[in-house]
């Protein structure tokens, strides 16, 4: 009764458990999570959003919110409640003369990938293409851009939002401002945006990009060169050593197969940087080298491989301030018991336009660091949550030591809910604050969430 109460109001369509549809809007990426909302509302627009939150919050139901649906803390869908669907929202408007973009919430980094790059322009994003453009900025949005253009929430000029009360706002520099710094940050505790406007930047449709993978039986000594090579690297370069398996296919080698690997997964901006990259290549014997030219859409795919939606994924993570060998040796003596077949650990340099922000300007927590360290545990079969979980945890508490004490909000796994306050360090006083304010029931609590005060 509830639900075709709702229906009569949106112009999108609302769905039950019985409903032909219901099970494939509810679905996420992670595979350990399979939660049922008791109605589902695959909004069209603005005005659907607007009266799903008002209908929410007046019924007392619990509110959740997807858009690209890839959370390793499972937040966008709920139990029980009401979950808002954005996937159908999937407008983009590029406007050249003003390098920028209007994108609503159900656009994923390749859909924006696509539009921006027929002008040759981009914006700093996730390096997923199935990730959603909307949850990963108002979080962060970290991606190969970042050293040279900022995260993608240093790009967001505006974010149209429907607020906790039911009103739908623009948030900018100009109007509610209070409310864009929130959101450029901890945005999902703030509200459900319905478009977002990113500044774009001109990079070539060719930029230089690949892999060097070495055995890692020196991975020790080739993180001492990667720090240093890190060391003096330009903006317009970067690379994320990945500790993984190798495949068990082709083009890797037999006899590599299953065995720990350091993968230097590498980005230029110019296509012409081949000579720049060139003393990565020159560390050892490699199990497989390809760098060259590439196509930045392509670029921008890598890990869709690594990541296939169903699977099941646990996250744990740490910032650092540096890579000293004491770090290192931590790193290689953990990542060669890793388990599953989707698991990986990796760092991923910081720095460039990412620490020249006022760490005060944005909700954002950390600027300072020079490395995020992520663990990704991915898997097929539920029986093996245990061993796998309890590796992933063994090696983030390892890590502990080397640690500055933050974390990246979008990397938090389920059960640290602990770590909230320490993801917005010295910003974390001014969201409750703002938390407060914008959203005092609490209704935008499907996240990891920032408490009002009482």
């Amino acid at each position: 009764m509830i639900a075709q109460e709702l229906a009569r109001q949106v112009q999108g369509q609302v769905l039950e458990a019985i409903d032909d549809g219901f099970d494939e809007a509810r679905a996420i990426s992670n595979g350990r999570f399979d939660r049922r909302p008791d109605i589902i509302v695959r909004c069209r627009d603005a005005a659907d959003v607007r009266t799903s939150v008002d209908f929410a919050r007046q019924e007392g139901l619990t509110l959740s919110v997807k858009g690209g649906g890839h959370s390793y803390a499972g937040n966008t869908v709920g139990d029980g409640g009401l979950l808002i669907d954005l996937s159908l929202m999937k407008a983009i408007r590029v406007n050249v003369e003003s390098r920028t973009a209007i994108v609503q919430p159900g656009v994923t980094c390749g859909e924006l990938d696509q539009a921006t790059q027929e002008h040759g322009l981009a914006a700093p994003i996730p390096t997923v293409s199935s990730v959603g453009v909307a949850g990963a900025a108002l979080g962060g949005g970290s991606g190969y851009l970042s050293r040279k253009y900022g995260l993608a929430l240093d790009n967001l000029v505006s974010v149209d939002v429907v607020t906790a009360d039911g009103r739908q706002l623009r948030a900018g520099e100009s109007e509610h401002p209070d409310l864009l710094w929130a959101l450029q940050g901890a945005g999902a505790n703030f509200g459900v945006a319905t478009s977002l406007r990113f500044r774009l930047h001109e990079v070539s449709p060719e930029v230089l990009a690949g892999q060097i993978i070495y055995p890692f039986h020196n991975a020790a000594e080739l993180l001492r060169c990667f720090r240093e090579f890190m060391a003096a690297a330009p903006d317009d370069f970067t690379c994320y050593p990945f500790m993984i398996r190798i495949p068990r296919t082709e083009p890797f080698p037999e006899k590599f197969h299953g065995q720990p690997a350091l993968d230097f997964v590498l980005f230029h901006i110019d296509p012409d940087a081949a000579d720049f990259v060139q003393p990565l290549r020159e560390l050892g014997e490699t199990i497989l080298d390809v760098v060259g030219p590439l196509a930045y859409t392509a670029v921008q795919q890598t890990f869709d491989a690594g990541l296939p939606k169903g699977q099941r994924y646990y996250s744990k993570a740490h910032y650092l301030d540096e890579l000293p060998d004491a770090t290192i040796d931590t790193i290689t003596t953990h990542a060669p018991d890793m388990q599953g077949a989707f698991t990986a650990a990796y760092l991923e340099p910081l720095g460039g336009a990412i620490g020249r922000v006022d760490p005060s300007a944005t909700a954002f927590g950390e600027r300072n660091a020079a490395y995020s360290f992520q663990i990704l545990a991915g898997w097929m079969d539920a029986a093996d949550d245990d061993s796998v979980m309890a590796w992933a945890r063994t090696f983030h508490d390892a890590m502990v030591p080397h640690a500055t004490g933050g974390v990246y909000v979008n990397l938090l796994g389920d059960d640290e809910d602990d770590r909230v306050p320490a993801a917005y360090g010295d910003n974390y006083p001014r969201l409750v604050e703002l938390k407060s304010r914008w959203d005092p029931g609490n209704l935008f609590r499907m996240n990891h969430n920032i408490e009002p005060s009482a």
